[in-house]
């Protein structure tokens, strides 16, 4: 088995001070750290995915409702999409952005950020267009690097993390998440969504 961890949007945005904070969003981002230092070795691969918009029409709202529509948050080359300074980056082979031109929740609509923009971004390259046939998606990604297992961390859980599980299992990989190493927004949704997982065959995995 060829096993990657995925890290989901462990953004400043999402987190304390931003405007879509995820409670515990900075705690987790340290979690994760600790987490990938002490067994890298079980990870052949680690991806991570990030919220990066350009112009996402209705995604964002000046009224928002907080189900469809959001405040602003995580533009393309702006601090707050940059990656949480609590999430050590040092391991992470690659970063897939997704959501430019419209609501994007799922790492797997992601497409691979240029080497020399990550982690941090630049907003002039992101708006360049790009040829499509050009692009790679965490899926062409994973499956050129044999990737059958995927372990899910991060946040939302009942958003991006719900989402990209959904995503990868349906894509025939087999699919963990490690909830102790996710935060929700909700926490009724964030349990709606934990079962969810598991209907679908997502398995919940004890830290």
């Amino acid at each position: 088995m060829t096993r990657a961890l995925i890290v989901v949007d462990v953004q400043n945005d999402f987190c304390e001070g931003g405007p879509l904070a995820v409670p515990g969003g900075a705690d987790t981002a340290s979690d994760i750290t600790d987490y990938i230092e002490t067994t890298l070795g079980r990870y052949d691969v680690v991806a991570a995915t990030q919220d990066w918009h350009i112009e996402p029409g209705a995604h964002f709202s000046d009224t928002p409702d907080y189900k469809e529509s959001w405040p602003v948050h995580c533009v393309a080359g702006t601090t707050g999409a940059s990656p949480h300074p609590d999430l050590d980056t040092e391991h992470i082979d690659a970063f897939f952005r997704k959501g430019q031109y419209e609501a994007a929740y799922s790492g797997f609509e992601g497409v691979l950020a240029p080497e020399d923009e990550v982690p941090t971004g630049d907003l002039d390259a992101a708006v360049v267009p790009v040829d499509p046939a050009e692009t790679v998606s965490l899926d062409d990604w994973l499956r050129e690097n044999d990737v059958d297992e995927v372990v899910i961390v991060g946040l939302a859980t009942d958003y991006c993390v719900r989402a990209t599980a959904l995503d990868a299992v349906a894509a025939g990989y087999d699919t963990y998440v490690i909830p102790e190493l996710c935060a929700g927004i909700d926490r009724a949704d964030t349990r709606a969504a934990l079962a969810e997982l598991e209907d679908a065959g997502v398995e919940l995995l004890d830290l």
